[in-house]
């Protein structure tokens, strides 16, 4: 099982992030727990200092940028099998 955070206030490209993941894991039927936080106070407990963010069981993928959809499901699939 994924547990995959989304870090972000809300803004445009936090959103695009939230609905890529969520088009990955349902297209590749990936079982997963995705979970949006907006409290700047916990982007710094993951040391995200520029959103979005994107975490996946604990290990911080990316910030501060958006990655492709292929990007994007090779990590899932990467990350799943771990």
């Amino acid at each position: 099982m994924l547990d995959i955070k989304v870090l972000g206030p809300g803004c445009a490209n936090c959103i695009k992030l939230e609905n890529l993941v969520k088009e990955v894991v349902s297209e590749n039927k990936l079982p997963a727990n995705i979970e949006k936080i907006t409290d700047k106070e916990k982007f710094m407990d993951y040391g995200v200092m520029i959103t979005p963010g994107l975490v996946v069981n604990g290990k911080v993928l990316a910030m501060g940028k958006i990655p492709t959809k292929s990007t994007l499901e090779h990590w899932l699939k990467d990350h799943l099998n771990k």
